[in-house]
């Protein structure tokens, strides 16, 4: 099968977008798929390499709309022609936009079906694009709908955002599957004169327990609750290691500095993915205040690394933190006060129960069973593609 995939983010960006689409793609190729990408390029360059299996058109930042946000007006017709010329049999659209409009045209010239995964929940990005919250969410799900109505299915990552979807009225057919992740990486052990070495190059004193978050650093990732919950804790023994960069760090720093934590917060900054393994494994507790996730690719990552997580209540966390077995859900502060010392005191998680705990994580979110879930549903997209749907933009 020829699949093309398209999508507004793509490498050397790093975010869970992109690492879905990076696992896509190498699993569909081994299962025996030609895959191509249809990227924006952050240059005024066309690219065309098929040793790559990549195309990439010129496109303009909308930084101001979204930090790193990029739309392309038209589609370049040396791109185009090939893209024709090779004939996929199905196209995957990853995200909403300029590239979503140039694949359903695609899709229209070949006579060729459409598939759509949704990332992302708008609802909780409200605030780069409108000044009231309520217009702005109303203004997803009309969006949302028109969208995704125009695909022949649609992949949810997670049951939570099935339901937001059929809440925004949409029709076609959703199927839940959660992103694989090549989760052998996670799961090798460092020893523990590694890890020692390791805090000790942070300046992570041995005595202390070390909370780790890695992810984008942006307002919706809510931050600054873990920090103001650390700051009402008042435990020397603590330390917060942020792990990633993003467009709200300054502010968290500053935030930090009025709550005289400084010493008990340390951010790492970007770090090359090879490594993200060892920061997992440096923490004695993965933690995330986040509510706007999809599905939180991080927290399996952690869970695959042998890292018990403590988390706030969402729904994108259903089968994935089970309370008392690889950590906790909390709703309050007294919650998270409990079983964060619950956690680090770990008297009732032996190393049998986290062996197993791992072991279940990388059952349900290996990257085959993602590849194997998605070629199902090309299969039945391509069987029972009608051609019947109409999308403009």
């Amino acid at each position: 099968m020829k699949i093309l995939i398209t999508t507004e983010w793509y490498t050397p960006t790093v975010n869970g977008v992109i690492t879905s689409i990076i696992n896509l793609k190498d699993i569909l190729t081994k299962q025996g798929h030609e895959v191509r990408v249809l990227t924006l390029s952050d240059k005024d360059n066309v690219k065309i390499c098929e040793e790559e299996g990549l195309y990439t058109m010129s496109s303009y930042g909308l930084g101001k709309i979204y930090p790193g946000a990029r739309f392309a007006l038209t589609m370049d017709d040396d791109v185009l022609s090939h893209i024709l010329q090779w004939s996929p049999d199905i196209i995957h659209t990853q995200c909403e936009f300029s590239t979503f409009r140039i694949a359903r045209r695609i899709s229209e010239i070949l006579n060729v079906p459409l598939v759509h995964t949704y990332h992302t929940v708008y609802e909780d990005y409200t605030h780069y694009f409108s000044p009231n919250k309520k217009w702005g969410k109303k203004a997803v799900g009309l969006f949302s709908k028109k969208v995704l109505n125009s695909s022949e299915a649609v992949i949810a990552p997670t049951k939570k955002v099935e339901l937001l979807l059929k809440g925004y009225k949409v029709t076609q057919p959703i199927h839940v599957i959660p992103t694989g992740l090549d989760l052998v990486k996670f799961s090798k052990p460092m020893q523990p004169e590694e890890i020692k070495s390791f805090r000790n190059s942070l300046s992570i004193p041995d005595n202390c327990s070390v909370l780790v978050s890695v992810g984008r650093v942006a307002k919706e990732k809510n931050l600054e609750e873990i920090i103001y919950y650390m700051s009402r804790l008042q435990d020397p023994s603590l330390r917060l290691l942020v792990v990633g960069d993003g467009p709200y760090r300054s502010t968290l720093e500053e935030y930090v500095d009025k709550l005289n934590m400084h010493p008990y917060v340390i951010f790492v900054g970007m770090v090359d993915p090879v490594n993200i393994p060892a920061y997992y494994q440096l923490g004695d507790v993965f933690v995330s205040a986040s509510t706007s996730e999809t599905q939180g690719l991080s927290y399996i990552e952690a869970l695959a690394s042998g890292v018990l997580a403590l988390c706030r209540k969402d729904d994108c966390l259903l089968d994935v933190i089970r309370n008392g077995e690889n950590g906790y859900q909390y709703t309050s502060y007294e919650e998270f006060k409990s079983f964060l010392y619950t956690l680090l005191n770990q008297e009732q998680f032996n190393e049998i129960q986290k062996k197993e705990a791992q072991s279940k994580i990388e059952e349900t979110y290996s990257i085959e069973t993602f590849g194997k879930q998605v070629e199902a549903v090309y299969f039945e997209a391509i069987q029972n593609y009608t051609h019947q749907h109409v999308f403009s933009m």
